[in-house]
């Protein structure tokens, strides 16, 4: 047996610092871990002999520790310290070229059948795929360091709250993690003797793209992500962890994980109500989040508080509502367009303790830069790739210094709207649920649906238009059912059920379902709402309705505002103006219905009936 002790460092804090080779099994973890759980030493056993790190570091979560990790990853040139005295706490990473987003068609739900994953997701048979996995983990960690985060998803000791473990080969995932999500020993503890923590394994590898896989077991409560290193897909406890396993506990428990922001809308007199609203991408949802009222409503008391940008997860509490949580701790957001007027309260948020990934560093002070930040890219830039420019006349030429889907990992905290509910184990009571989507002339400024059926077939037909900016023809309809197409962790037709059976548990304790659509266009192209801090007076609308305070008039795709009720005040609009936001055009809508055949057919029996009558209402409803 090899002696261990000779090679035992102890790190700051409560650090379990250790050699570990791959051919000694012998080792009795719990001397040199954080726990005695034998379910987590058996798991880590398996793992470690898979992938044969040098060494295996626990996570505690101390300052100490994680400033020894920044410090380390500075001096390999992982990471890069920027300006301490501009942006404090703040570090860069630059991932490969060939690593720089999401991957949707290397991302699998691995389900014992095909039809538990259901026809949008990517399946493989669970065994099949471990196999293959494994044969790419063997070794892959072999000379490096494997560390093992324990993370609570939601506040600690919540009883939304749910427990995983990521073994990763990457500094960089763990300094992300500590902001993205509660770490440490406070969550090992939490956990104690018991099996129920969501397993997750990462490995950079060599970044090889031909064998990059992002994989989800929802049966095992499982998630093993390999050769890449850029945060969407190495972040586990986020999209992996919080949506694609997490529905799957929901669907499986009675509670719901959601791709939905969370806001609280404070009025003159103090209360404050919450709304969660889930959005397609580039269709507003993190400026919704951080909404700044417009200076009218401002003037008069009215505030926004944050609770969430991203993910709820949602059960029912002891009086029958429905409560929300946000499970992260930190804000992982996309950088170019984020300005002082488009989202000051996000870009406040990057001031500090903020690890930004593939953005331009200003050579001459060490701050960062992105397109739509200012008019003023650094003149002695370093772009995205890593190559030093004169960064004028680099985007004079169109090339752009920091890579369109650049981010920032910032500590919800540091946002000054960020809510006093943001850490409430019990979660906030939601008044309403808002979807919305980009259509130029289908779906009205908003609309309400007549009950929480029809209003999971709004969620369930909720679609965006293509822009100019997305590849392809521009106007075609993407449809994003409750906006989880890429994150849903099983078959979608059986999570509409899900929403189906939620609904009748919380009878007429449930929360209005609305649609909203800051993107109507008139026949000029020009758009017809001024959007950003704006929207309030929608929400305030929604709000209203929801208080029973003002009217609606019921129309054939549910019920619409009077157009007296939007407050336009101080807004260049007339009530004439409002009227021609609401209109339903049939024709239009008729044709969206044929789409909407076309999107349910692949789904087949499992389609909820009540999905398919909600759809011939509505066929109905246009054609009377």
């Amino acid at each position: 047996m090899i002696i261990m002790a000779e090679n035992l460092k102890l790190l700051t804090g409560m650090c379990a610092y250790f050699e570990f080779f791959a051919n000694n099994n012998d080792i009795n973890k719990e001397e040199f871990s954080m726990t005695s759980n034998k379910t987590v030493l058996a798991w880590l056993d398996e793992m470690a002999a898979m992938c044969t790190p040098e060494k295996i570091v626990w996570i505690d979560g101390s300052e100490e520790q994680l400033e020894a990790l920044r410090a380390e990853a500075v001096s390999t040139g992982e990471m890069i310290k920027l300006n301490e005295e501009k942006l404090p706490g703040c570090y860069y990473h630059r991932t490969a070229e060939n690593d720089v987003a999401r991957v949707e068609d290397r991302t699998f739900i691995c389900t014992p059948t095909k039809e538990e994953a259901g026809p949008i997701n990517n399946w493989m048979a669970p065994d099949e795929m471990y196999a293959k996995m494994k044969a790419l983990y063997a070794g892959s960690m072999a000379g490096r360091t494997m560390y093992v985060i324990p993370y609570s998803m939601g506040p600690v000791g919540s009883p939304f709250s749910k427990i995983g473990i990521e073994l990763t080969d990457s500094i960089y995932v763990v300094l992300n993690m500590a902001i993205m999500t509660r770490i440490g020993k406070a969550v090992i503890d939490q956990l104690g003797d018991t099996p129920d923590f969501v397993k997750c394994l990462h490995a950079k590898k060599d970044v090889n793209p031909d064998d990059r896989y992002i994989v989800q077991f929802p049966q095992d409560s499982t998630i093993w992500s390999i050769n890449s290193a850029y945060g969407g897909n190495v972040l586990l406890g986020k999209k992996c962890f919080a949506l694609r396993i997490a529905s799957y506990l929901g669907m499986k428990e009675g509670w719901m994980a959601e791709h939905m922001l969370i806001l609280g809308l404070e009025n003159p007199q103090g209360e404050v109500k919450y709304i969660c609203a889930a959005f397609p991408s580039a269709c507003g949802k993190t400026n919704l989040a951080m909404l700044i009222p417009p200076e009218y409503l401002k003037s008069q008391g009215y505030k926004v508080w944050t609770v969430g940008d991203d993910i709820s997860w949602l059960r029912i509490g002891p009086d029958g509502r429905l409560y929300a949580i946000n499970p992260e701790a930190g804000f992982f957001g996309v950088a170019p367009g984020t300005s002082v007027k488009t989202n000051f309260n996000a870009l406040e948020s990057t001031k500090k303790n903020t690890i930004f990934t593939n953005v331009a560093i200003n050579n001459d002070d060490m701050t960062v830069w992105w397109e739509g930040l200012d008019k003023n890219p650094p003149v002695n830039a370093t772009e995205w790739k890593g190559a030093k420019v004169n960064g004028v006349e680099y985007t004079a030429e169109g090339n752009k210094l920091a890579h369109p889907n650049s981010r920032f990992t910032a500590p919800a905290v540091n946002c000054p709207c960020i809510s006093k509910e943001f850490e409430n184990p019990a979660g906030v009571p939601v008044e309403a649920i808002v979807f919305g989507g980009r259509r130029a002339k289908c779906a009205p400024l908003v609309y309400q649906s007549r009950d929480w059926t029809h209003g999971t077939f709004v969620g369930a037909t909720m679609a965006s238009e293509t822009t100019a900016a997305a590849a392809g023809a521009v106007g075609v309809v993407r449809r994003d059912p409750m906006a989880m197409k890429p994150f849903v962790g099983y078959n979608m037709a059986t999570y509409w059920n899900h929403w189906l059976e939620m609904g009748k548990k919380l009878g007429d304790k449930a929360p209005k379902i609305f649609h909203v659509n800051w993107f109507r266009k008139d026949d000029n192209d020009n758009f017809m709402w001024p959007g950003f801090g704006d929207n309030m007076r929608v929400l305030l609308w929604i709000l209203d309705r929801c208080a029973g305070k003002v009217d609606a008039d019921e129309c054939a795709i549910g019920y619409i505002p009077k157009a007296e009720d939007i407050d336009i005040k101080d807004l260049d609009m007339t009530v004439e103006d409002v009227k021609a936001l609401l209109t339903i055009d049939n024709k239009v809508w008729l044709e969206d219905v044929e789409n909407i055949k076309e999107y349910f057919a692949q789904f087949g029996d499992k389609l909820p009936k009540e999905m398919a009558d909600e759809l011939a209402k509505l066929e109905a409803n246009l054609t009377k």
